[in-house]
């Protein structure tokens, strides 16, 4: 792909509202570029963007924007149009079209998580530093002061921070958990005060394990980046797998390698479509 600018325009604006929709294995992003100017997203206008049947439609809405230091700054929002610091799909999606638009095959891009490393494989997938793992409940967070890696829950999962938090079950058969039914109830968990991310996780091998989420924003989907993340840094933690392992997910593979810089995410990344919104569409934002 070419170089993409994209250029904001809302009601009283005077450019159109465009837009790029990617995917890293089904987990899937409206992308919006606010470089050279201000961010105008709101919850109202991320839910919006995000409803599959009255907007574009996606997991997440991420908004690019200028940063005096790194390459450029990544804002992240859920469908429900809460804030996320963090989404490794979505990064390694930007990555991509910024590598694409400048030549580049390696970049640093600031989140509300730190500064994260992206780097283009030779194969082309795009590689990701997601930072190091956070163990302590504070960092998390959870709602009071306890060990982090067996909850006092039924099933006895783990909790990580990514830069968003995760819950992780590790399970017999992933295929036999009813997702829609447990997902809610412990995103909504009295013991996660900034609600979580809820991954169930099956050990296949040292290096493979077969994983499904329930994202926090109140839905399943196909892939989760960080929660891929924090999957495999339980399982080596547990003394299940090794440093590296392939995620199985929904959407496809991820490969998730654990190293002293921190947890590397690797993947595929695809391109849907670029469009524009509509005034009539505009005019509901207002």
């Amino acid at each position: 792909m070419g170089a993409m600018r994209l250029e904001f325009g809302f009601p009283g604006g005077q450019a159109p509202l465009r837009f790029v929709k990617m995917h890293g294995l089904g987990n899937d992003f409206v992308i919006l570029d606010a470089r050279g100017g201000e961010s105008p997203v709101t919850p109202k206008i991320a839910r919006a963007l995000s409803d599959r049947h009255r907007g574009v439609g996606c997991d997440q809405l991420t908004v690019i924007r200028d940063d005096p230091v790194e390459f450029a700054r990544l804002d992240f929002w859920n469908s429900d149009g809460s804030a996320a610091a963090a989404c490794g799909n979505a990064t390694r999606c930007v990555a991509r079209l910024l590598m694409d638009e400048t030549g580049l095959d390696h970049l640093s891009l600031k989140t509300d998580r730190g500064t994260l490393e992206a780097q283009q494989e030779t194969t082309g997938q795009v590689r990701v530093n997601m930072g190091p793992p956070e163990r302590s409940w504070d960092e998390i967070p959870l709602a009071y002061e306890m060990a982090t890696d067996l909850l006092p829950l039924t099933g006895a999962p783990a909790a990580v921070g990514m830069g968003n938090p995760h819950c992780v079950f590790v399970v017999d058969d992933v295929a036999a958990v009813d997702l829609e039914q447990e997902g809610p109830l412990f995103e909504h968990h009295a013991l996660f005060p900034e609600r979580t991310n809820v991954e169930f996780v099956q050990v296949l091998s040292r290096n493979k394990i077969r994983m499904r989420v329930w994202e926090r924003g109140g839905m399943i989907t196909q892939a989760c980046g960080s929660g891929a993340c924090a999957s495999a840094v339980v399982t080596q933690q547990r003394g299940l797998t090794d440093r590296s392992v392939t995620v199985e997910l929904d959407g496809g593979k991820l490969r998730i390698d654990l190293e002293d810089d921190g947890v590397w995410m690797t993947g595929p990344t695809s391109m849907v479509f670029e469009g524009q919104m509509s005034p009539q569409f505009l005019d509901g934002l207002s």
